[in-house]
This record gives C-alpha cells, sequence and structure tokens, in this order.
C-alpha cells in the first residue's frame, strides 16, 4: 500500500490529483481521515504555488467603523487589510531580518543618523500611477502630521528632514538609530499615492491585491492585481476577508468549509480543534501581550500606589493557566520579553501578592468607590474571563473592581484609548525602540496608558543612539524597570500567535512578528484544491 500513497502523493506533487480526489483514493486504501489530510498537505506544499482560486480568511478586529486610511489601523481585520492591498519600504521576516519591498536598497552613515532608501523602479500603483521617491515622502509626512492621527506618529518623530535625489529617499534623524529599518516596516506606513494626501481612505496601493469590496465590519474583497512588481507572490485570483467577531462562530466557519484560515483561535478549544480532519492549528511565541491598561493621568490611576496596588492584585499564573492553557507565559507589567534583542532577564518577575497589593491601596487613600474596569469579547481570547479572574484575586486584596462589558462594534474606537481602564492587547514589535516609540513616547498617538515621562522619552533617545549593544541593553533595562513599578500597563501575560488553516491552504509558515503570518497570508498562501 505505501507504493501506492506515494504514487498519489506525487500526483498531488505534480498537479494532477486534487484534495477531492486524493482522499477518495486514500480512503479507498484504508487510510484514516486524518492521516490522509496531513498527507495531502505536505504533498500539496511540496509542489509549490497553486495558482487562481479565491483564498478566504475568518478573522476578528473588525468594526462598522474601520477605515482603509493606513493611518487609523488599530486591530487585527485593518491590518490584513493593509498587507493585502498595500507595500511598505520593508518587511520584517519570521527570522527577524530586514526584507528589501519598494526599497531596492538601504544604506546608513557611519552614525546611523543619515539613511539612504533606493526606491524600486517600475512599481505602479493601483490607480495607474507609476511610484516615485515623493510619494515615499509625502507618506512619511502625512504619519507625521498629529492631525493624521497615525499609530505611527511615535517612530516617525525622530525624522528631522527627507529629500529625494533620483531614485533616492535620504532620510535624516535627530539622533542615530541602528533599528530605523525596522520602523520602516510598520503596518501604518503603507506606500501611497502623494503619500494618501489627496484621499488617504481611497485604498490605492501597490500590493498584490486591488480592494473591490470595502464593508467595514462585515467583509473585504479584493481581485489580483496584473501589474504588480512581484511575481512570487499573489497567487489566488481573489481574497475574501470575512469578519467574524464570535470565536465560536469563526470555528464553525472554518470547520464548514467556508474560509480556510481563522485567527485567534480560542485557546480553550485550540487542542480539540486540532484534532478535526483537515484542519491544523498554528501557533507560534513572540511578542504579542494580553494587557490591561490604565490612564495614568486620570483618577484614580493617577496614583502611583493604586497602580502598584491593582498590579500586584493579578494572580498571572492562573490567568496564564486558565485563559492561555499553555498557548502562553507570563508577563511582568513591562511590553518586552526574551523575543525582544537585549532583553534583560534580571528584572524581577512580579507576582500575586494579596497583602502587598492591600497595603499599597491603602497607602493610596482611594475612597473604596468601584474601580471599574471595561473588556470585550473581542479585546482579546478569553478577555471577559481575565477581567473576572482580576476582579476575584483583586478582591482578596480588597480592591472593588467592577467590570464593565462593552460591545465588540466600536470597542477599538470607543473604549481603547479613550476610556481610563479597560482591556487591550499588543502584537508587538520587532525591536525594543520600536514598541517603546510607538506606546511609551511622550508624543506617540498610541500612547494608550498617557505615560509621559521626560526622563523616560531622553533614555528612549539615548538607546536609539547608542551603537554599543551592552550599553544600549542597560539602557532599555531602566526604560522596563520605569514602566513596571510605575507606568500604566498591566501585563499578566504574552500570548502565543494561535491560527487555524484548513490542509486546502497552502504556503502557510509561522511567524512570531504577529498573527496570519503577520497579516501577509493573503500574499503568500495559495488555494491547493
Amino acid at each position: 500500500m505505501s507504493d501506492q500513497i506515494e504514487f498519489l502523493k506525487n500526483n498531488v506533487t505534480a498537479g494532477k490529483l486534487s484534495r477531492r480526489d486524493f482522499m477518495g483514493k486514500a480512503s479507498a486504501l484504508g487510510v484514516t481521515t486524518a492521516a490522509a489530510s496531513t498527507m495531502f498537505a505536505s504533498a500539496a506544499q511540496a509542489a509549490g504555488p497553486v495558482k487562481g482560486g479565491t483564498l478566504r480568511m475568518g478573522g476578528q478586529g473588525g468594526e462598522s467603523t474601520n477605515s482603509l486610511d493606513p493611518a487609523l489601523a488599530a486591530s487585527d481585520m485593518p491590518v490584513n487589510v493593509l498587507r493585502t492591498f498595500g507595500d511598505a519600504l520593508v518587511r520584517v521576516t519570521p527570522e527577524g531580518v530586514v526584507e528589501n519591498r519598494l526599497a531596492e536598497s538601504i544604506e546608513a552613515s557611519a552614525d546611523a543618523k543619515t539613511w539612504h532608501f533606493k526606491i524600486r523602479k517600475g512599481v505602479e500603483f493601483h490607480n495607474g500611477k507609476t511610484l516615485t521617491p515623493d510619494d515615499v515622502i509625502a507618506t512619511i509626512e502625512r504619519h507625521s502630521d498629529e492631525n493624521s492621527q497615525s499609530g505611527a506618529l511615535g517612530i516617525v518623530k525622530g525624522i528631522t528632514s527627507m529629500k529625494a535625489s533620483g531614485d533616492t529617499v535620504s532620510i535624516e534623524l535627530n539622533t542615530g538609530n541602528a533599528d530605523f529599518p525596522y520602523l520602516m516596516a510598520d503596518y501604518h506606513l503603507q506606500i501611497q499615492p502623494n503619500g494618501g494626501k489627496d484621499d488617504p481612505a481611497a485604498g490605492i496601493g501597490t500590493g498584490a491585491y486591488t480592494v473591490e469590496i470595502n464593508e467595514p465590519g462585515i467583509r473585504h474583497g479584493f481581485k489580483k492585481f496584473a501589474n504588480h512588481w512581484d511575481d512570487s507572490i499573489g497567487h489566488a485570483d481573489e481574497v475574501e476577508l470575512l469578519v467574524i467577531n464570535d470565536a465560536t462562530a469563526r470555528t464553525a466557519a472554518l470547520q464548514s468549509g467556508q474560509v480556510h484560515l481563522i485567527d485567534r483561535v480560542d485557546p480553550k478549544v485550540a487542542a480539540l480543534l486540532d484534532r478535526a480532519p483537515g484542519l491544523t492549528v498554528r501557533n507560534v511565541s513572540g511578542r504579542g501581550h494580553y494587557v490591561f491598561i490604565m490612564h495614568v493621568d486620570t483618577a484614580p490611576f493617577d496614583n502611583v500606589d493604586l497602580r502598584l496596588a491593582l498590579k500586584l492584585a493579578i494572580n498571572r499564573e492562573e490567568m496564564v493557566d486558565k485563559i492561555l492553557r499553555g498557548y502562553g507565559g507570563v508577563g511582568n507589567d513591562m511590553p518586552i520579553n526574551a523575543a525582544y534583542p537585549l532583553f534583560d532577564a534580571g528584572i524581577p518577575q512580579r507576582s500575586y501578592d494579596p497583602a502587598a497589593a492591600a497595603e499599597a491601596y491603602k497607602r493610596s487613600g482611594h475612597d473604596g468607590s468601584p474601580i471599574i474596569l471595561r473588556t470585550a469579547d473581542g479585546a482579546f481570547p478569553g478577555a471577559v474571563e481575565a477581567a473576572q479572574l482580576f476582579q476575584e484575586s483583586a478582591r482578596a486584596a480588597g480592591i472593588p473592581l467592577e467590570i464593565k462589558r462593552e460591545p465588540n462594534d466600536g470597542y477599538w474606537s470607543e473604549v481603547w484609548n479613550k476610556q481610563p481602564f479597560c482591556a487591550s492587547y499588543w502584537g508587538g514589535r520587532p525591536v525594543q525602540d520600536q514598541m517603546y516609540s510607538t506606546a511609551y513616547l511622550s508624543t506617540a498617538d498610541w500612547n494608550d496608558t498617557r505615560w509621559k515621562r521626560d526622563d523616560f522619552d531622553a533614555l528612549l533617545l539615548k538607546a536609539r543612539a547608542e551603537l554599543n549593544n551592552e550599553t544600549r541593553k542597560g539602557l532599555y533595562s531602566q526604560m522596563g524597570n520605569m514602566l513596571r513599578d510605575e507606568g500604566g500597563l498591566i501585563c499578566p501575560m504574552f500570548n502565543d500567535f494561535v491560527d487555524a488553516v484548513s490542509d486546502d491552504l497552502g504556503g502557510y509558515f509561522d511567524d512570531p512578528n504577529g498573527g496570519t503570518m503577520n497579516g501577509f497570508f493573503a500574499a503568500r498562501c495559495w488555494v491547493n484544491s
């Protein structure tokens, strides 16, 4: 029988046998459905990209308020949309290496203050316009404008000047930054015609697919862009991204064959789903973290003792065990973990201590009124249950938490970064400078804890300019300790990125930079049958 199975697998690899036919013939030979699915997936992957068909994903994080303006993307579905129709100057690979995209080559001065990006020739926007260095400059200029409300504001604030010379864009920084190319991979920085200044939400990019349907909170449809500059990606004829915020409904959509891929698999069902025929659960650890965020400029969270009391009142081990079910690890009230270069493993791990939490709460002088924590199912998988666990562990310290459950639709536009205490998540960033610049620099638009400290900013700028890694590591350690002890971030856990994929999906690979292959799945995967 083994010879017959090999014959079937070779025919799949050669593109002569569909999944349906393979499964039928393998079943006739006595192979179980689960084993046959695994064999087919392996053989199809070896065959390389299959062209054509419609690639479908069911994803969360979509809202009726979403926009095609890259500056405003704040949750997973908009990121997937941007990665499908857009291109940035560079991309960070799963191995953590900067890969050139719209930038053909990159050079830097010895002090890392001046960076030269040679812009790729012959790249066409979806509206027929040819990409120029001026489009790149205009894009960065728009994200540097506080009125743009860009999530990339914090990472482009360090630019002092830009100029184009021939095919090259030269960028001058206020201090040296050896990590600057990583910042240019930020998903907000999709290059647009004239930087998007004319119509930022037009959905015009240089990506492998053009936007055909845009129904925020419902679905997004795309078609293959015939003139895309990179013929190694963009294998399907069409792509459909379905907004399915409910975890149970997402799982059902995958099991029924409605979609080829889902994101944010609930850890409670991941092991069971992985045993289903024709499906595989893929998880990868990285820099993502599930958090509760406090505005340090808003009462009662402007009191450092109250913030410390809440940090001490959360049982991290219990939360990781009951919410993540093994798909992640314990956090330490800072946004950095061992997945980052230059991480300081010597920073003490904070543990649940109800007695110490009660003492800090008493020192805070809080009046005993309920402390409202807002959450929603869509904040992160298990966010409501995590908030309830937090409420119980805080009660043991005499801290009165009140949970307010918010609707999923509108959570990222009306609750996150607006309400003073809520559940949230961060996907992390490839390097510490980008994570801190995006969310903790005083001028960052996404400073969602309102952490604004001149001494912290000074350390960040000093670390950015420091080319000695040991010295730089020490500066980052100081920053991590400051946030851990005084900041508004409660970070109980770092999550794995957990997707589930059909055997009919080819080309999927694990990426510690984010779920759904860091949002690039549509451009890089294909439909096997």
